[in-house]
């Protein structure tokens, strides 16, 4: 696309991660013949890695801006205005929507569909699909307000922990 950012080291039309079990339990490459279509107004930051498709094509829409070492996979797709932060993997045959807000060492696994403007908390890990306008954080990443509350309660754990110990004791001894 025109105005486009690609910033050094990166690689733009890798292979994809493709491979296939043979009779002797050895893996085969999966040739990746498709390509890597990035829009207007993109920036690439520097050791980011796009892996061309399968067959199709990999696209980075419009507007969208990549940190430096990120990421992306075989037949993604990224929405406009989508911006990524750092160290964020995401892997083959993913749809991110139009304008994300990705943090830093977010891990989305494959095969899945983002909602158009999800905000994404650094470090989540993304195993299932995310409906649009919502805000996730956390492993198994998880709606903003939900993972709050899970975490006070994580957080607490150990005293909890000591004050079920204290009444088994207690019950032990009656």
């Amino acid at each position: 696309g025109d105005h486009c950012n690609i910033h050094a080291n990166s690689v733009i039309g890798s292979d994809g991660f493709g491979f296939a079990p043979n009779s002797k339990k050895e893996y085969t490459m999966i040739p990746q013949i498709g390509n890597v279509i990035i829009e207007d107004n993109v920036s690439v930051g520097s050791n980011t890695v796009i892996d061309r498709a399968t067959l199709d094509s990999t696209i980075i829409k419009k507007g969208t801006k990549l940190d430096n070492l990120i990421q992306i996979a075989h037949n993604v797709i990224i929405g406009e205005n989508t911006v990524i932060a750092a160290q964020t993997g995401i892997s083959g045959s993913t749809t991110i929507g139009n304008n994300n807000l990705i943090g830093g060492q977010v891990g989305i696994i494959g095969h899945l569909k983002m909602g158009d403007n999800v905000k994404f908390g650094a470090a989540s890990k993304v195993i299932k699909n995310i409906k649009q306008n919502q805000t996730v954080f956390g492993y198994p990443s998880m709606e903003k307000n939900e993972f709050l509350k899970s975490y006070i309660i994580f957080k607490k754990l150990p005293k909890i922990q000591e004050k079920i110990k204290k009444l088994e004791s207690l019950l032990e001894i009656k």
